[in-house]
């Protein structure tokens, strides 16, 4: 845990950032107040899916959004 005063957590914004990526980083004001900086990671998107393994190929793919538009159904 690095502690570091407002003015040099100002000065130093992009290094004190770096540093929170692996510990928790205290800021400590003039009137004796403490802050915690810890980073975290971002949220994964739900749009983030694995893909699957398939014997489909492209053109059967195509036929199937094809027919699933039109309403028709292959025999």
């Amino acid at each position: 845990m690095k502690v570091y005063t407002y003015s040099e957590a100002r000065q130093k914004l992009s290094k004190l950032l770096e540093v929170a990526r692996n510990e928790e980083v205290i800021i400590k004001k003039r009137s004796g107040e403490f802050f915690s900086i810890t980073y975290r990671k971002p949220p994964a998107s739900p749009l983030d899916v694995k893909g699957l393994k398939t014997k489909a190929k492209t053109q059967d793919i195509l036929r199937a959004v094809e027919e699933s538009r039109s309403g028709k159904t292959r025999t």
